[in-house]
C-alpha cells in the first residue's frame, strides 16, 4: 500500500479511537531507521506513522548542508516509494516543532503539500505538529488556528501541544513540574478556539506528567485519568463522547496499565523514540565488541570486511529497532488491526 491517502489516516485515527487502541509513532533519522519502522509495523500487522524531528531532518540533510526542509523532503519521499511494496498503511508526520523553528519547517512543508494537493496530488505529509508548550495557551492556540487553516486546506492534520512535557527532546527543555499536567480549563479553551473538527481536524498532545527521557518504570508519575477528566468536560459541554483526538508523548518508563488507562480516554498516537534509538544501537554495539578484531585493523592486520561492512551490522540494528515495533504495536493493542488486511 502507499502511504496514507487523508481519507485512510482519518479512517485509521476513527478506527483507533473507537477501538481504543493506539499508533506507535516511531521517529526516524535514515533511510535504515525508516525502512526498520516498516518493518517492524509489517510485521506486527499494523497501520503506524513515521515522524521525523526537526533535528532529525536536518541531520538527513547532511551534516554540511543543515537544512530542514530539505532533509524532510527526502525522507519522505523515499518512504513514499518504498512504503508501496508493504501491505500496510503509514502516516508520515513530522514531530515537535516550536515557534522558532515554524517558518523553516513546518510551514513551508505545510506549502509543499499544499502545492502537491492543488495538482490533485496527495500531500507529502499526512500531519504536523505544532509545539506551542513554551509560549502562553492564547499565543498557542492563536497560532494553532492560522495553521489549523492551512493544513485543513492541505488535507493535513494538525498536531498541537496542551501543557508541557518535561525534559529535553532535540534540544526543547521544559522542567518536571506542575505545568506537566494539563488542566480541564486548558481543554475547554482548545475547543473553543479550534473547534471539533469543522474549522479541520487536529490531534492534542494533553499532558498527564509526561517527560522525554530514559526513565525506569514507575520513576514518571503519569495521571491519566486527567485526560478522562478533560475529555468528559468538553464532551458535556458540545454533546460528545470522548470529542479530542489525543497524543502520548513521553512515554518512555510508563507502566503498561498507565499506557491502557490513556488508551481507553482517546488517546490515538503514542510517540516512540527513546526505546527504539536503543533498540536500534545496542545490536550495534553487541557486534562490534564480539567482532572487535574484524572490524578494526589491529596490530598492521587488514581486519574482516564481512565484519565492518555497514550492511553487516546495519541489518542487525534495523532487526533490533523492528523488533521494537512489534513490541510497541501489542502494547498499544494495534498488532492485527490493519487496514490492508
Amino acid at each position: 500500500m502507499p502511504i496514507a491517502s487523508p481519507e485512510v489516516y482519518a479512517e485509521m485515527i476513527d478506527r483507533a479511537k473507537s477501538g481504543a487502541f493506539a499508533y506507535p509513532a516511531i521517529n526516524v533519522t535514515s533511510s535504515q531507521t525508516l525502512n526498520a519502522a516498516l518493518q517492524g509495523f509489517a510485521e506486527a500487522g499494523s497501520d503506524g506513522i513515521i515522524q521525523i524531528s526537526t533535528g532529525g531532518a536536518e541531520y538527513v540533510s547532511g551534516p554540511t548542508i543543515k537544512d530542514k526542509v530539505v532533509g524532510a523532503v527526502a525522507l519522505a519521499e523515499f518512504a513514499h516509494h518504498v512504503a508501496k511494496q508493504y501491505s500496510i498503511n503509514i502516516a508520515l508526520h513530522t514531530d515537535h516543532c516550536p515557534k522558532n523553528h515554524l517558518d523553516g519547517f513546518v510551514r513551508p512543508l505545510i506549502d509543499i503539500s499544499a502545492e502537491r494537493v492543488a495538482k490533485g496530488q496527495a500531500p507529502l505529509f499526512q500531519s504536523h505538529m505544532w509545539d506551542g508548550s513554551a509560549v502562553p495557551l492564547d499565543e498557542n492556540l492563536q497560532i494553532a488556528e492560522e495553521l489549523l487553516a492551512k493544513t485543513a486546506a492541505a488535507k493535513i492534520i494538525l498536531e498541537i501541544e496542551v501543557g508541557v512535557v518535561g525534559g529535553e527532546e532535540d534540544g526543547v527543555s521544559a522542567a518536571i513540574d506542575d505545568k506537566l499536567y494539563s488542566t480541564v480549563e486548558d481543554g475547554l479553551a482548545t475547543a473553543a478556539a479550534l473547534g471539533l473538527g469543522e474549522k479541520g481536524r487536529y490531534l492534542t498532545a494533553l499532558t498527564f506528567g509526561n517527560v522525554h527521557g530514559v526513565y525506569k518504570p514507575g520513576n514518571v508519575k503519569l495521571r491519566p485519568e486527567i485526560l478522562k477528566e478533560i475529555q468528559d468536560a468538553i464532551g458535556a459541554k458540545y454533546g460528545k463522547d470522548k470529542p479530542l483526538d489525543l497524543v502520548f508523548h513521553g512515554g518512555s518508563g510508563s507502566l503498561l496499565s498507565e499506557i491502557h488507562g490513556a488508551l481507553d480516554y482517546g488517546v490515538v498516537k503514542m510517540n516512540i523514540d527513546t526505546d527504539t534509538q536503543y533498540a536500534f544501537s545496542r545490536p550495534v554495539a553487541d557486534h562490534f565488541f564480539k567482532n572487535y578484531d574484524g572490524v578494526l585493523k589491529i596490530d598492521g592486520e587488514v581486519g574482516n570486511k564481512k565484519a565492518y561492512d555497514p550492511r553487516a551490522w546495519g541489518k542487525l540494528a534495523e532487526n533490533g529497532l523492528a523488533k521494537r515495533v512489534v513490541e510497541a504495536a501489542q502494547h498499544l493493542r494495534s498488532a492485527g488491526t490493519t487496514l490492508g488486511k
